[in-house]
C-alpha cells in the first residue's frame, strides 16, 4: 500500500477523530475552563506513563515485529503471545499500585487527594486499555487498514459521547473519570472489528514467553519508555512551572495549546506509525529507506506547513470556535507553537529510522537530551516573556532537534545513512 494511499484510508479516521477531540475541547472549555485544563493536562500524563508501564511499551515493537515477520504466522503469533502475557502481568502489578497509591497520586498529579477514586477507575478498566493499544498495534503490522481506520473511529466516537455525558454531568470529576475509562471501554469495539479475523485466537495473545522474541521486543520496550516517560514528565514539570509562575489559568491556557496543536499533529504522527514505521521495518536497502524518508518529506512537510500558516491566520476566529473567551490570550502562543510542530514532524520522519531499526541507544540519547533542552529551555523564556515563553522554548528547541537529526543521518561517522549501511540492511 503506497503512502498516498495509506495517508488517504489513515486521514478519514484521523478527521474523525480530530473533530472529536475538538468538540471534546470545546465541551471541556464550557464546563471546566482554563484552570480545568492544567488538571486534565496532568491526569493525562500520569495516564500515559501508567499504561506504558503496564503494557511494557511494547506496542511499536509489536508493529515491527507483526510486519517484519508478515509471511510467519508462527512467529508472529509468537510474538503476539509474549506481548500479551506480558500486558497481562504488567497491568496487574500497576493496578495494584494504582489502587494503593490512590490518594497520594491524586495529591501530585491532581492537587486533590479527595480525587484519588479518579485513579481507582483507571485501575480496575487498565487491562483493557493496554489490549485495545496491542490489538491496534497487530492490525497496524500486519496492514489491515480498512480495520484499523474502522476501529480508531470507533473509538473516537466512543471518547466523545462518555467524554461528553460525564463532563456535562459531573464537570471536571466527570471529565477526569471519562479519560480513565473511554479507551479501555472503547477495547470491545476494537475486538468486534477484529473479532472476526482469520488470526484472531484468544490462544494467539496468552501463553508461554518466547526468550528471543521478549529480548527482541525489550529493545523496543525500553525505547518507548523513555519516549513515553520522559515526555509526559516533562510536560508535567513545565505545567507545573507555569502554574507556580504565571498562574493555574496560564497552565491551562499552555495547556490547551498543546491539545490544539496535538489535534493538528495527530494526522501527520499518525501517517508514519501506520505506514512509515512497519514499511521501514521490512526493508532492508539503505537506498529505499533513504527513498521513502524522502517521500514523506515531500508529502508530509509541506502540507504541515500550509497547515500551520492556514490555523495561525484564523487562530481568533478558531479559539472562539473550539474553546472560549476565557482563552483568547492563547492567540500569542500559536506563531510559535506550530513552528515547533512543523519542526518536530520533520525531525520525527527520521526518528522514525530509529525506532524501526531498533537504534536503541541513540534514541535514547536524543529522547532525554532535548526533552531536558525543551525543559531548560522553559524554565529561561517563562521567566524572560512569561506564558508566551513556553511555546518559544517549543520552536527553538525543535529547531535544535531537527538540526541534529539531520546531522546524525547525513553527516555523522557512526549513524551516516552513506557510511554505515550494515546498520539498516
Amino acid at each position: 500500500m503506497t503512502l498516498l494511499k495509506t495517508s488517504f484510508l489513515n486521514g478519514i479516521a484521523v478527521i474523525i477523530k480530530m473533530l472529536t477531540m475538538l468538540s471534546i475541547n470545546k465541551i471541556l472549555a464550557i464546563y471546566v475552563g482554563p484552570s480545568g485544563y492544567a488538571a486534565i493536562g496532568n491526569f493525562q500524563n500520569a495516564v500515559q506513563i501508567c499504561t506504558a508501564l503496564a503494557s511494557g511499551a511494547i506496542g511499536k515493537g509489536v508493529t515491527k515485529y507483526t510486519a517484519e515477520y508478515h509471511g510467519d504466522e508462527v512467529k508472529q503469533y509468537a510474538v503476539w503471545r509474549t506481548a500479551g502475557t506480558i500486558s497481562i502481568i504488567g497491568s496487574v502489578i500497576v493496578a495494584i499500585g494504582l489502587i494503593t497509591f490512590n490518594k497520594f497520586l491524586a495529591g501530585w498529579f491532581l492537587k486533590d487527594e479527595s480525587l484519588g477514586s479518579i485513579f481507582i477507575w483507571f485501575a480496575t478498566t487498565l487491562v483493557l486499555f493496554v489490549f485495545n493499544t496491542l490489538l491496534l498495534a497487530i492490525l497496524n503490522g500486519k496492514k489491515e487498514i480498512h480495520r484499523y481506520v474502522m476501529a480508531n473511529i470507533s473509538g473516537s466516537l466512543f471518547a466523545l459521547a462518555v467524554t461528553t455525558v460525564m463532563t456535562v454531568k459531573l464537570g471536571l470529576y466527570g471529565a477526569l473519570v471519562a479519560l480513565a475509562i473511554y479507551q479501555s471501554l472503547t477495547f470491545f469495539a476494537t475486538l468486534a472489528i477484529t473479532y472476526k479475523s482469520s488470526w484472531f485466537s484468544l490462544r494467539n495473545f496468552i501463553g508461554t514467553i518466547d526468550s528471543f522474541v521478549l529480548k527482541n521486543l525489550f529493545r523496543y520496550s525500553l525505547m518507548s519508555l523513555v519516549s513515553v516517560a520522559v515526555g509526559p514528565a516533562v510536560n508535567f514539570l513545565i505545567r507545573t512551572y507555569i502554574f507556580e509562575n504565571v498562574g493555574v489559568d496560564s497552565a491551562g491556557l499552555w495547556e490547551a495549546m498543546q491539545r490544539l496543536g496535538g489535534a493538528y499533529i495527530m494526522f501527520f504522527t499518525s501517517v508514519l506509525s501506520v505506514y512509515l514505521l512497519p514499511k521501514l521495518s521490512e526493508t532492508k536497502n539503505v537506498k529505499l529507506i533513504v527513498n521513502e524518508v524522502v517521500n514523506a518529506w515531500y508529502l508530509l512537510v509541506p502540507v504541515s506547513v500550509g497547515a500551520a500558516v492556514f490555523v495561525y491566520l484564523i487562530r481568533d476566529n478558531l479559539i472562539l470556535l473550539l474553546f472560549s473567551d476565557d482563552f483568547m490570550k492563547m492567540g500569542d502562543l500559536f506563531i510559535w507553537h506550530f513552528a515547533g510542530e512543523v519542526l518536530r514532524l520533520t525531525a520525527w520522519i527520521l526518528a522514525f529510522v530509529m525506532i524501526s531499526k531498533s537504534m536503541l541507544m541513540i534514541f535514547i540519547k536524543t529522547e532525554v537530551i532535548f526533552n531536558a533542552l525543551y525543559f531548560v529551555l522553559t524554565i529561561v523564556f517563562v521567566d524572560s516573556y512569561g506564558l508566551v515563553g513556553a511555546a518559544m522554548s517549543y520552536a527553538f528547541s525543535g529547531l535544535i532537534y531537527l538540526i541534529s537529526m539531520v546531522y546524525i543521518f547525513f553527516l555523522s561517522n557512526k549513524y551516516s545513512f552513506y557510511k554505515n549501511r550494515d546498520i539498516y540492511e
